[in-house]
């Protein structure tokens, strides 16, 4: 997954797909490639590494040439190499595509056309699968091939195809990945995001799930999922490139944010059995023997990836039944931990590349220990060195500060505990099944904390946050690494004190520093200590402090307790972590916008922490 970009046109079609894919290179990427019609031919050119080396290996040998495809890859599903880059070519190369999403059922289809059509695979990928089967189908129309290929299709796709015998068309479909369609004069462009398509044009369609779109110089025709024309309003773009990069917001992180419900889905994708309600983890690999011997488990993180760590210990230990220890990895290195047989170590690490939390890994290793990494980035060092590989597929992360990469990481560790407590039985199968309910609804859920509504309550909150130096925030049980994330988050990027503690630990020291209106932010989530949390509110109540309460809906009485409030919605109280870390992560931003600070690129501290 990354960027897609598309032309059929009378210009020069190589020029305008590598002017195209360099507007996407913000987003990330680790390989690319482009596809170009000449003379009957469909004519495939990539490259690992950066659009500038794409660009040199074409050389401007195309230059004729008027109609093509172009990709830049993140990769999900095999390293970044020369392979696996996109678009990818059915086997006699009359079919090219390229493809944005994740095809939950590549496996099997891959298998079908091996077996049935004796097709030949040269990549990793799971995109592949779709050049192929889209071939496999063609009679003379390309848009009823791609139209029965998708209906095989399990997952989610952004893709472009085309084809040596239908020479200026390209073929669109759309499902729950972004592509938008820009209108010209005797020419059409096809991109997953706005900065691709400013250059030529700011009239543009936007695809909707289900929609199929057939696109010539001179035409673009729109069907619905039943293959019946629509109209489509077409949008004039009025932002500007910076803004556009952006999607249109102001910050990158607030981008991000918002990309969380999509960022989760996909990070469900593939690993849970909607009709049995049971986690499946391929990446996995242990024997259900091992499982059941495991008798401990240690997670090896740092920064944010660490709050994730101490959020999975806690879902691992009540679910799975299995002691968990929890280590920051740049203390993790210089202490002697008891190793033994039968333990487990989780390294997490967004960029795959974190020194101390390789060095974690390779201290794990050489113990003899199984590592499994959780991150983001196929073909990282994390990911190579690991025994065991569960990347989160949150998509490329811009700003600093970590929103979507960490909610991901949630996911993928509710999801681990979810299946060791499948196979060591520690589970009832009807509180299971509620569990990954709970997960695929998500998304949804997510997407009502990130709501119009619910932001205007956070920023109207912040406007009082925003005038104080220092803030608290306090939680127990899987509330209290919630607060420290928060804590975290609104240091980093507003340059407000902000200090963590857990709830019960106030009348141990951090109480002598709550004065008349202090902020504090009280996250309560949790029902079995519901009352023990209140009452520690209470002891800050009477201090003067202000309190921000972040609580579940159905807590009816948190209201009546604090200064003002923050309702998420009905969730059951294991996966509340996952909705409540988005309202703090807004705390953070939009108090950081009202102080001015530098939202994106905070100062003193950078993306990927590659030295100790």
């Amino acid at each position: 997954m990354c960027g897609i970009v598309g032309y059929t046109g009378k210009r020069e079609a190589g020029r305008v797909l590598i002017e195209g894919l360099k507007k996407l290179e913000y987003r990330g990427y680790d390989s690319a490639g482009v596809a170009l019609q000449e003379n009957g031919q469909l004519i495939v050119t990539k490259a690992a590494g950066s659009v500038a080396d794409l660009e040199k290996a074409l050389n401007d040998q195309f230059k004729e040439v008027r109609v093509g495809v172009g990709h830049t890859r993140w990769a999900t599903h095999g390293p970044p190499t020369d392979l696996n880059a996109h678009p990818h070519s059915s086997v006699s190369g009359k079919i090219v595509v390229v493809h944005n999403g994740i095809i939950e059922n590549h496996r099997s289809l891959r298998r079908r056309l091996t077996e049935e059509a004796g097709y030949r695979f040269n990549s990793e990928t799971d995109s592949e699968v779709l050049a192929h089967l889209i071939e496999y189908y063609y009679q003379d129309d390309l848009l009823e091939a791609v139209q029965r290929a998708v209906a095989d299709v399990e997952g989610s796709y952004a893709l472009v195809a085309a084809c040596s015998e239908e020479p200026d068309l390209l073929v669109c479909a759309r499902q729950d990945s972004p592509l938008i369609i820009g209108l010209g004069d005797g020419e059409n462009f096809v991109a997953s995001d706005i900065p691709a398509l400013l250059a030529h044009t700011r009239k543009t369609c936007i695809m909707e799930d289900g929609e199929f779109a057939s696109i010539t110089p001179d035409k673009v025709i729109f069907y619905d999922a039943d293959s019946l024309p629509v109209e489509k309003e077409v949008l004039q773009i009025t932002w500007n490139q910076e803004a556009a990069e952006k999607g249109g917001y102001d910050h990158f992180m607030l981008k991000e944010i918002m990309e969380q419900p999509a960022a989760v889905r996909e990070t469900l994708r593939q690993r849970v059995d909607v009709s049995s309600g049971l986690v499946e983890l391929q990446e996995l690999d242990l024997t259900p023997e091992q499982i059941l011997n495991l008798d401990k488990i240690y997670i090896i993180a740092c920064g944010t990836a660490y709050h994730a760590g101490l959020v999975g210990k806690l879902a691992i230990e009540k679910l799975a039944g299995i002691p968990v220890e929890v280590d920051v990895a740049s203390e993790f290195r210089y202490r002697t931990p008891v190793f033994a047989e039968n333990q487990l170590a989780v390294v997490i690490s967004q960029s795959g590349e974190t020194a101390d939390t390789l060095a974690g890994l390779r201290m794990a290793r050489a113990r003899g220990l199984k590592v499994l990494a959780i991150t983001n980035v196929v073909g990282s060092s994390v990911s190579r060195e690991a025994d065991q590989v569960l990347y989160t597929w949150a998509g490329p992360e811009i700003a600093v500060a970590s929103t979507k990469a960490y909610v991901t990481q949630l996911v993928a560790l509710y999801l681990v505990a979810i299946y060791l407590a499948q196979i060591r039985g520690t589970l009832e199968a009807a509180k299971a099944a509620e569990l990954v309910k709970g997960l695929l609804g998500m998304p949804d859920q997510l997407k009502q904390v990130l709501s119009e509504e619910s932001v205007a309550a956070i920023q109207a909150y912040c406007d009082y946050l925003v005038k104080w130096d220092h803030a608290f925030f306090i939680g127990r049980n899987l509330d209290y690494p919630v607060a420290m994330e928060g804590a975290l988050k609104l240091k980093e990027i507003s340059y407000i004190h902000a200090e963590a503690c857990a709830a019960g630990e106030l009348k141990h020291g951090p109480l002598a520093l709550i004065e008349k209106g202090v902020p504090v932010i009280a996250l309560v989530t949790q029902e079995a200590i519901l009352d023990k949390t209140l009452s520690n509110i209470q002891v800050v109540n009477a201090r003067g402090g202000a309190v921000f309460a972040i609580t579940r809906e159905d807590f009816k009485d948190v209201s009546r307790q604090v200064d003002s409030v923050f309702n998420l919605p009905r969730v059951n109280d294991v996966l509340a972590p996952i909705l409540s870390v988005v309202s703090t992560q807004l705390i953070a931003y939009y108090t950081a916008v009202g102080r001015g600070s530098s939202v994106d690129k905070p100062r003193n501290l950078a993306k990927s922490v590659t030295v100790e």
